[in-house]
């Protein structure tokens, strides 16, 4: 089963939980408090946004609630863009939703004020350096590019609970690997080094603002696994700032 239809099939999980992700999406500080505080700034100024791989969506109704004017969410998943338009409907926010594959996004040059994307996105990306030029391509002069993405390093750690362990099947320097934990299961992965994103970023002419490392995980399964690779040792996530020049 290729990478599209396991997706498709993974995000029947955003139907199942359409009540229970609307009550959340009628919460509050949706989004990370360490993107609050990033994003501010940038929010401030009531931007229209571009959201690759925006899957359920909560992040988008995040965003507007943060004080984005709008949100264009792109996934390929045509199951996950139908539940997460019907959320936002019900919510009552300004976010829509196209089903495209990224790289390329469906959106005028020069039209976003900012890119937003993460949380798992780039591991399904087949060349950063294109997906990197498409970014620089949407974005007006001036704009943002933000992500907020677990760390290259994660696919590497175990799950053990008792120590930090890396895996004797991967490779940080390997180009792919086959995911094998939901929601992702048995889809290709790429395997792109914090290194090569920040280069490809910035090689496609975006300035790079700032790029943090945390050891928290943005994700964590729904059964309670307390992996010790989370302990606060090692790198689970990180967020970049990036801006195109005027």
């Amino acid at each position: 089963m290729g990478n599209r239809a396991i997706w498709e099939q993974a995000s029947t999980k955003h139907v199942r939980e359409y009540d229970e992700l609307l009550e959340a999406a009628r919460g509050d500080r949706l989004l990370v408090e360490r993107e609050h505080e990033l994003l501010a700034p940038v929010l401030a100024i009531g931007p229209f946004v571009v959201h690759l791989q925006s899957g359920h969506g909560l992040d988008d109704v995040g965003l507007v609630k943060a004080g984005a004017r709008r949100v264009l969410g792109v996934d390929y998943s045509s199951v996950a863009t139908g539940a997460a338009q019907r959320r936002a409907w019900d919510v009552g926010v300004d976010c829509r939703y196209v089903v495209a594959e990224v790289p390329g996004v469906p959106v005028k040059d020069a039209a976003a004020d900012l890119v937003y994307t993460g949380k798992g996105a780039l591991i399904w990306m087949r060349d950063i350096d294109v997906w990197a030029r498409d970014v620089a391509r949407v974005l007006r002069p001036g704009g943002h590019l933000f992500l907020y993405e677990g760390h290259p390093a994660v696919p590497l750690w175990t799950w053990d609970e008792d120590e930090a362990r890396i895996r004797p099947d991967r490779s940080y320097f390997a180009k792919t690997h086959v995911n094998d934990t939901f929601p992702g299961n048995g889809a290709q992965e790429w395997q792109w080094t914090l290194g090569q994103i920040v280069t490809a970023i910035t090689t496609a002419g975006l300035h790079l603002q700032f790029l943090e490392e945390y050891a928290e995980p943005f994700w964590r399964p729904q059964d309670g696994t307390n992996a010790a690779a989370w302990s606060g040792r090692l790198p689970n996530s990180y967020a970049l700032l990036a801006r195109k020049p005027l």
